[in-house]
C-alpha cells in the first residue's frame, strides 16, 4: 500500500488550512460525505468511512493524517483533510500552570541571584565612582527581552508551525538568528552606553573620557557574550521542547530570563571592574575592545542579510530594540536615583522586573503563535474589531488567552512569596522584609504584571492589524516597559513604606 509523498517544505506564513490544501494529500479528493465527525471525536473506521478525533496539539495532526491514509480502503485517492475536520484541544489551566511554573521558578531564582549580585556590587569602586554603570544595568538586562526572548518567540512559533522540522531548515534558521542577535547586541550595547554617558553628563555637565571608554567597552563585551551564550541555550531549549512534546512557548522565554539577568549582570560587573582597574595602567585595553567588536558588526550583518529567515528582520527589527533600550535606560536612571535614596531597592529591582518580563513574554509568545496559525500578519481575527478592549475581557472571559492571563497573574503571588522568603532566608538586601514590605511588594508586583498582560494583548493585536510580526516587535517593548514600570513602582512603594514607619536600612551591611 502506498500513497504520494507528503510535501514537507511549506510556507510558514500560511495557515494550517492553506498548508494542507497545498500539500500532495489534497491533490485528489473524495466526496465530502466520506468523512463523518462523531460527537466524541474518536477516530474510527466504519465501512470505509473515517471519523476523526480531537488531537492534543498541531504536531499530532500529521500523525493523524498519515493514520487515516493508511487505514483508508481506497488507496487510489487521498482524503480531503482540512483544518475544520480536526479539533485541537485547548490547554487546561492545570496544563499551562505545570508547564510554566517550573521554568518560572527557575527564572525567578535567576533574578534573585541577579538581585544579590547587584546588592553586592553596588558597593564596588567602579559602581560608586562611575554611577552611569547603574544606568546600563536595566538596558543590558533588557537585552534578554530585546534579543533572546524575541529569538525564543521566533523559534517557538517556527517549531509550532513545523517550519524547522528538518535539520537543514533548523540550522539555517539558527545560524541566521545567532548572527542577527550578535549584530543587534553589539549595536544596541553601543547605543546603550552612549545613552548612559549622556544621562550621566546632563545633571552636572562633566564628562570623564576614561569613564566613557569604560562604559562603551563594558557594554559591548557584556551584550555580545551574553547574547551568544543565551542564544545557544534558547536553541537547545526549543529543540528539546519540540522533541519531548512540550509547548516551547511555555518554557523558552522563562528559561532565557532565568540565565539572562544573572549572566548579564555578572558579566557587566566583572568586565567593568577589570576595565576600571586598568585605568591609568593599560590605556590600550578599552579602545581595542571597542574597535574589535565594532569591526565584527558588518560580518554579522552580511550573514543575516543572506539568510532568508533573518533578511527582513535585519532591516525592520531595529526600531523595537532601540526604542526598548531607550525605555530601559530611563528605567536605569530611575534605578540610579532610587538606589541612592534607598539601598534596599537594589536586591528587589531585578526580581520584580525579571518576573514581570518573564510572564508577559510567555503571554506574548502564546498570543503571537495563536495569531500566526490564522495566516500572515494582517489576517482578520474573529471577535476582535479593535486592538484595545475592555480589561475585563483580557482576564475574566472564557477563552484560551484569558485563561492563560489568569494563570500568569495568579502565579505572581506564590512565586514572589517564594522569592521573598529566599531573600529573607539568606539575609540579602538592605531592608528587613516586614509585613508592610511584603504587602507593598506583592501589590506592586501584581499591578505591574496586570498592566503588562493587558498591554501585551492590545499591542500584539495592534501589530498584527498593522501587518507586523509580533514575534519581532512585541517582546522588546513589553519587557522594557516592565523594567521602567517595575523600578518606578518599586521606588514609589519603598518611599511609601519608609514614610509610614519602616525605616530599617541596615540589613546586609
Amino acid at each position: 500500500m502506498s500513497y504520494p509523498e507528503r510535501q514537507t517544505h511549506l510556507d510558514p506564513s500560511t495557515s494550517l488550512r492553506q498548508r494542507i490544501s497545498k500539500s500532495d494529500k489534497a491533490e485528489k479528493m473524495v466526496p465530502q460525505n466520506n468523512i463523518e465527525i462523531e460527537s466524541d471525536h474518536e477516530e474510527k473506521l466504519v465501512n470505509g468511512r473515517v471519523k476523526l478525533e480531537t488531537v492534543d496539539s498541531e504536531e499530532e495532526i500529521e500523525t493523524t493524517l498519515d493514520s487515516l491514509l493508511v487505514n483508508s480502503k481506497d488507496t487510489q485517492t487521498l482524503l480531503p483533510i482540512a483544518e475544520s475536520h480536526i479539533k485541537i484541544k485547548d490547554e487546561t489551566s492545570m496544563t499551562i500552570s505545570i508547564q510554566i511554573f517550573l521554568p518560572f521558578l527557575i527564572a525567578g531564582f535567576g533574578t534573585v541571584g541577579a538581585g544579590m549580585v547587584l546588592d553586592i556590587v553596588q558597593h564596588w569602586d567602579v559602581f560608586e565612582k562611575v554611577g552611569e554603570v547603574f544606568i546600563l544595568v536595566p538596558a543590558l538586562l533588557g537585552l534578554k527581552g530585546n534579543l533572546e526572548m524575541t529569538l525564543a518567540s521566533r523559534l517557538s512559533t517556527a517549531a509550532n508551525l513545523g517550519t524547522i522540522d528538518t535539520p537543514k531548515e533548523l540550522w539555517k534558521m539558527v545560524g541566521g538568528n545567532m548572527a542577527l542577535t550578535q549584530c543587534q547586541a553589539i549595536v544596541v550595547g553601543f547605543l546603550a552606553s552612549l545613552a548612559a554617558i549622556l544621562m550621566g553628563w546632563i545633571p552636572d555637565g562633566e564628562l570623564d573620557f576614561n569613564h566613557t571608554l569604560l562604559l562603551c567597552a563594558s557594554s559591548l563585551v557584556t551584550a555580545s557574550l551574553a547574547s551568544g551564550l543565551l542564544g545557544s541555550v534558547m536553541v537547545a531549549v526549543v529543540v528539546l521542547s519540540k522533541r519531548y512534546h512540550i509547548n516551547p512557548d511555555n518554557v523558552a522565554t522563562p528559561i532565557a530570563a532565568s540565565l539572562g539577568d544573572l549572566t548579564t549582570l555578572s558579566l557587566l560587573a566583572w568586565i567593568s571592574n577589570i576595565l576600571y582597574k586598568a585605568i591609568g595602567k593599560q590605556h590600550w585595553l578599552a579602545p581595542t575592545i571597542i574597535v574589535l567588536f565594532l569591526v565584527l558588526v558588518p560580518l554579522w550583518a552580511y550573514i543575516s542579510h543572506h539568510n532568508s529567515y533573518t533578511h527582513e528582520v535585519l532591516y525592520a527589527g531595529w526600531s523595537p530594540v532601540i526604542t526598548a533600550m531607550l525605555i530601559s535606560s530611563c528605567g536605569g536612571l530611575v534605578l540610579d536615583i532610587a538606589i541612592r535614596q534607598n539601598a534596599g531597592v537594589a536586591v528587589f529591582s531585578p526580581v520584580i522586573n525579571g518576573v514581570g518580563g518573564n510572564l508577559v513574554a510567555v503571554h506574548a509568545s502564546r498570543l503571537s503563535t495563536s495569531l500566526h496559525k490564522l495566516g500572515a500578519p494582517g489576517t482578520p481575527v474573529e471577535d476582535r474589531s479593535r486592538f484595545c478592549i475592555n480589561p475585563c475581557r483580557v482576564f475574566f472571559v472564557d477563552g484560551q488567552h484569558s485563561k492563560t492571563a489568569r494563570v500568569l497573574l495568579i502565579m505572581v503571588i506564590p512565586g514572589q512569596l517564594i522569592f521573598l522568603y529566599m531573600i529573607a532566608y539568606i539575609k540579602a538586601g538592605h531592608t528587613s522584609i516586614t509585613g508592610r514590605v511584603t504587602v507593598m511588594y506583592l501589590s506592586v508586583a501584581i499591578l505591574q504584571v496586570a498592566i503588562l498582560l493587558y498591554t501585551a494583548d492590545c499591542l500584539i493585536h495592534f501589530l498584527w492589524e498593522k501587518k507586523k510580526d509580533p514575534d519581532n516587535f512585541s517582546i522588546p517593548y513589553l519587557t522594557a516597559l516592565g523594567d521602567l514600570l517595575g523600578t518606578a513602582l518599586l521606588a514609589l512603594g519603598f518611599y511609601v513604606v519608609w514614610e509610614v514607619g519602616d525605616k530599617d536600612s541596615d540589613i546586609g551591611d
